[in-house]
């Protein structure tokens, strides 16, 4: 059978393909490990220091779930390969269709795990902290700030991603000023980070009377959440540090003492605010934790700049900063000559990916 020689070449394929990725993440090497610090989980003096021990529990979660997943997956290619014999060997073709659905799946978990196998920077694996800044258009681009923290939100939550918000600013009328949070599981950072950026939104705007058209701006700050890095050192005389009133609802603490805290690093001018947790003290600690992980990001971003200098490349040429832009609008009538019929040439497509929330335009005349 043709078709039953394709679903070989294609188990071959996803094989080859997952082959290497466990050659990517040495699977002896995590085993190794995984010995290691169960070994550390057995030591009864561990728990006498909390985070080292979080610390370790999580690793070990981490790799003890990666060579689960391993396993699984080594098993789902082998059940196709014994599937494809099953159907050789009855010659009942009726079971085709459903071996091209499994296979299907498998081929997208291992093109999954093939682009985990590519977040190999220093800090992918961290939790990312996200915040979204609302730019030029006032009310509207307020809304347009927390149309991007919903999209994101949605994102991390399909993908089994926690979310806590650290501090937000709501805007005047509508939507939010700006908006942080953290966004954590395995490869948060290493997903998103490509996401940093102006975005830039066309629409006709919903709070303009006479429905005319609008172009918003939110930028968005995408960095990894980091517990210890030595290679960052804070002086105490390089901070100022202000408390004031949480915003908000409100409740038994917030907004009745300064419990929120803003941290302002002289030498950088990057300023750090939380206002989520209960004490001051708890607020303190998570904006020292945003600070270290700003500052981080700003050595790596320099150390990628001055890279880029020494080897003379090139920067693109283009209009604005954006990297990304959602256009809504404008958009006409058309005839659709497969049809006959009108109908917009402008859709939105949306399924919880973060690349595939685009807009496209259909140029039908």
């Amino acid at each position: 059978m043709i078709v039953l020689d394709e679903i070989k070449a294609r188990i071959k394929n996803v094989k080859a393909k997952f082959e290497g990725c466990c050659e990517a993440f040495d699977e002896q090497k995590i085993k190794e490990r995984l010995e290691e610090l169960n070994k550390l989980q057995e030591d009864p003096e561990l728990f006498k220091d909390l985070k080292r021990a979080q610390s370790i529990n999580t690793e070990a979660k981490t790799l003890s779930d990666r060579l689960d997943d391993l396993k699984s997956k080594r098993s789902l290619i082998k059940d196709a390969e014994e599937y494809v014999s099953l159907i050789e060997a009855e010659g009942d073709d009726s079971l085709v269709a459903e071996l091209e659905e499994f296979l299907g799946k498998l081929e997208k978990q291992v093109e999954t795990l093939h682009l985990t196998t590519l977040l190999k920077g220093e800090y992918d694996a961290n939790n990312a902290i996200l915040t979204l800044h609302a730019g030029a258009g006032g009310t509207e681009a307020q809304d347009w700030t927390e149309m991007l923290y919903r999209m994101y939100r949605m994102y991390a939550e399909r993908n089994g991603f926690g979310v806590e918000v650290l501090d937000v600013l709501d805007g005047d009328e509508a939507g939010l000023k700006s908006v942080t949070f953290i966004v954590k599981g395995e490869n948060a950072y290493g997903y998103l980070k490509a996401e940093k950026g102006v975005h830039r939104l066309v629409r006709i705007s919903p709070f303009d009377s006479n429905a005319r058209r609008h172009t918003s701006f939110a930028s968005l700050e995408v960095m990894p959440e980091i517990e210890n890095d030595t290679s960052i050192e804070i002086k105490p005389d390089e901070l100022r540090i202000d408390t004031y009133r949480s915003g908000g609802a409100g409740g038994q603490h917030i907004n009745k003492t300064d419990s929120a805290v803003r941290i302002t690093h002289l030498p950088t001018g990057i300023v750090v605010t939380c206002q989520n947790e209960r004490s001051q003290i708890q607020n303190r600690e998570t904006a020292m934790k945003m600070l270290i992980s700003r500052l981080a990001e700003l050595k790596e971003r320099e150390l990628s700049e001055r890279n880029a200098a020494i080897k003379g490349e090139l920067k693109k040429i283009e209009w604005g900063s954006q990297i990304r832009s959602y256009v809504f609008q404008p958009y006409t009538m058309v005839k659709d000559h497969r049809t006959g019929y009108e109908d917009p040439d402008v859709f939105a497509v949306m399924d919880g990916k973060i690349d595939e929330f685009i807009f496209e335009y259909l140029r039908k005349a």
